[in-house]
């Protein structure tokens, strides 16, 4: 199944700021990036590598047995192939070498980085610099493309043989796809080839003027248009991301493909500001909108609502809730009016408990209907006098029930509202929005737990409070009143390709099978096993 992308609303919370890759991800020009044996690594040019144990926190690399600029790698039957460029007697006179090694990890005994040969070159006279490669295997015919080149000419393609990854056909013409632009990657998606190139200047810190763009082919020989139907080969391109908040110039697209509409990209930055200007590793979400990529964003630091897409209801700590600015009541349950019962509170045509009693644990889900107390109603009852919500006063009863209260409510106090809710564990449940203090939820990185490709693992809390959700060993969801850093209180978060968020448990007690959160009708989550053909796994993240 297919969905639209969906609107969402994912902003920061004051102070907080876009979170970059944890440890020592420094490095210019990024490969793809490479996954074996549960590690994940990349390769830039000047012969800089990283490597991570989870992609989250990354430190320096070995360095392969050819150095560069600006290599690329792909996984080809049981070997690595890595192409790398060259600019022996300077630019645009260039080559791209290919080598090969059966491993990445330096402490296997397969890894030996084997000379292969040259695969492009450009003579310094032609309008091409055989330096910035980008290979990309064909899912749909199993062939093999290279894509390069550089702002001194045309970004050209030529096939290599998918067996060896040398040049297939040498005596061929490349064919010519771009121009005005470099660090080239190509990708197949629904029935279209897209070449993605970065644009702008290079190489000058926070001055540089880099951003990803990108054309799309139903042949991967192009021609490659943009949105507006302009052709790359004038230099025309969609604009995939640009510099944003604290980082400076995206380059070098990578697709990172994780499984189950999960995909991300990788770039680097030429700045990134809160690390003194230095060029980074980065590892964004990348979505889908119209047939085109859409640079998606991580999860950052903040209070949200989990609303999930299917049902539009929210997740919530199965208290009573408290109405924002105090009982009002109307024409369903509520305090005081004209009814029976105790004192009135600021009730309107509502039955008889008095407004504002301290919540119950175990009452229904916020927003539904309660049943009236018995003699309730609009008669005359032994109740007390009607309140501030009798019958023609401002907010309360008849018209003047729908004139509010004439000045601003604030948020809710967790603390006020929260001192009859239960001490220990507390289940979830799914109810309507009505922005009350149990319906909020505070996502913050988890010191010291780790993380996944592009972001660290998370803990949930009720905003305000100490409580974490956590998953329980029947793969269930329950609030824990203190956060311990177990696995089950940490939590994934991707963005899928419409723009939801998948959320999912670090590790489920006495189980090893990876399970999403899941709203099952319209008043109940669960844990189960994650279905990208489905929309229940799918929520939305919104801002309160």
């Amino acid at each position: 199944m297919k969905y639209p992308l969906i609107a969402f609303s994912v902003a920061l919370i004051a102070g907080s700021i876009a979170l970059g890759l944890d440890g020592q991800p420094g490095i210019h020009d990024p490969s793809t990036i490479g996954v074996e044996g549960g590690k994940y690594y990349t390769y830039g040019t000047g012969g800089g590598s990283l490597v991570s144990d989870d992609g989250w926190t990354w430190r320096a690399g070995a360095r392969p047995g050819r150095t560069g600029l600006a290599p690329d790698i792909i996984r080809l039957g049981d070997k690595w192939f890595m192409y790398i460029g060259s600019n022996p007697g300077g630019q645009p006179h260039g080559a791209i070498n290919m080598i090969w090694s059966k491993s990445l990890d330096p402490n296997s005994p397969n890894y030996k980085w084997e000379e292969g040969g040259v695969v492009a070159s450009s003579d310094g006279v032609e309008d091409s610099n055989a330096i910035d490669p980008g290979v990309m295997l064909d899912p749909t015919d199993g062939r093999l493309w290279l894509v390069y080149g550089s702002y001194f000419g045309y970004i050209r393609l030529v096939e290599l043989d998918a067996k060896t990854g040398l040049r297939k056909h040498p005596g061929d013409k490349p064919v010519n796809l771009a121009v005005n632009c470099e660090a080239s990657d190509l990708m197949y998606h629904d029935g279209w080839y897209y070449l993605l190139a970065t644009h702008g200047s290079c190489c000058a810190g926070a001055n540089s003027g880099y951003n990803i763009r990108m054309g799309r082919s139903r042949k991967v020989t192009g021609p490659y248009l943009d949105h507006n139907g302009q052709d790359m080969i004038q230099g025309a391109g969609k604009l995939l991301i640009t510099s944003q908040g604290r980082f400076v110039g995206p380059g070098h697209f990578g697709l990172l493909d994780l499984g189950e509409g999960v995909q991300k990209f990788s770039l680097h930055w030429e700045a990134d500001l809160e690390r003194g200007g230095a060029s980074v590793l980065d590892i964004r979400p990348l979505l889908w909108k119209d047939g085109w990529p859409v640079a998606g964003e991580n999860i950052k630091e903040g209070t949200y609502q989990l609303e999930s897409a299917r049902t539009g209801t929210v997740l919530e700590l199965a208290v009573e809730g408290v109405p924002v600015g105090g009982a009002r009541g109307g024409r369903g349950a509520g305090g005081g009016g004209r009814g029976p019962g105790g004192p009135g509170g600021a009730g309107g045509r509502g039955a008889g408990a008095a407004g504002g009693r301290a919540p119950q644990p175990g009452a229904p889900p916020t927003g539904a209907a309660t049943a009236p107390a018995p003699g309730a109603g609009r008669g005359p009852g032994a109740g007390g006098p009607a309140g501030p919500g009798g019958t023609g006063a401002p907010g309360g009863g008849g018209r003047g029930m729908f004139a509010g209260t004439g000045t601003p409510i604030p948020p809710q106090d967790v603390n006020q509202v929260s001192t009859n809710w239960p001490k220990g564990e507390t289940p979830t449940r799914m109810a309507n929005y009505l922005t009350q203090a149990q319906q909020k939820w505070t996502i913050a990185p988890a010191p010291n737990a780790g993380g996944y490709p592009g972001s660290p693992y998370f803990k949930i809390s009720i905003a305000g409070t100490d409580r974490v959700l956590a998953a329980t060993a029947d793969a269930e969801l329950m609030v824990m009143p203190t956060f311990t850093g177990a696995p089950e209180q940490l939590w994934r978060i991707d963005q899928l390709a419409d723009g939801s968020y998948r959320i999912m448990p670090k590790a489920i007690p006495n189980s090893t099978a990876p399970m999403a959160l899941s709203a099952i009708g319209s008043s109940f989550a669960t844990l189960s096993k994650f279905d990208p053909a489905s929309d229940k796994q799918h929520w939305l993240i919104k801002t309160p």
